[in-house]
């Protein structure tokens, strides 16, 4: 899995369209084995990720949990706080 895409579901706030499109654009980029399509691949690059992120969308929507939302902030500080203990660095 592309490191820089991150769990959207179960989360309050919900995840915005431009975290979904954003996912999207990171899958579509790691499956392509390109971040930036020549001219002759940019009409299917920017379809996929459409695509994508439409599917994404729904299926965000469709999942069922009872567990309580995550809160981003403390999420965040979490991956912050395994980070500095992975490559030392603060803040």
């Amino acid at each position: 899995m592309c490191r820089n895409i991150r769990p959207l579901n179960n989360f309050e706030p919900p995840a915005t369209t431009d975290e979904v499109r954003a996912a999207a654009l990171q899958y579509v980029r790691k499956v392509s084995g390109t971040t930036k399509p020549s001219q002759a691949n940019q009409e299917a690059f920017d379809r996929a990720v459409e695509e994508i992120a439409h599917i994404t969308a729904h299926l965000l929507e469709d999942l069922v949990t009872t567990a309580p939302p995550k809160d981003r902030e403390v999420e965040a500080a979490k991956a912050r706080a395994r980070a500095a203990g992975r490559y030392g660095r603060t803040g």
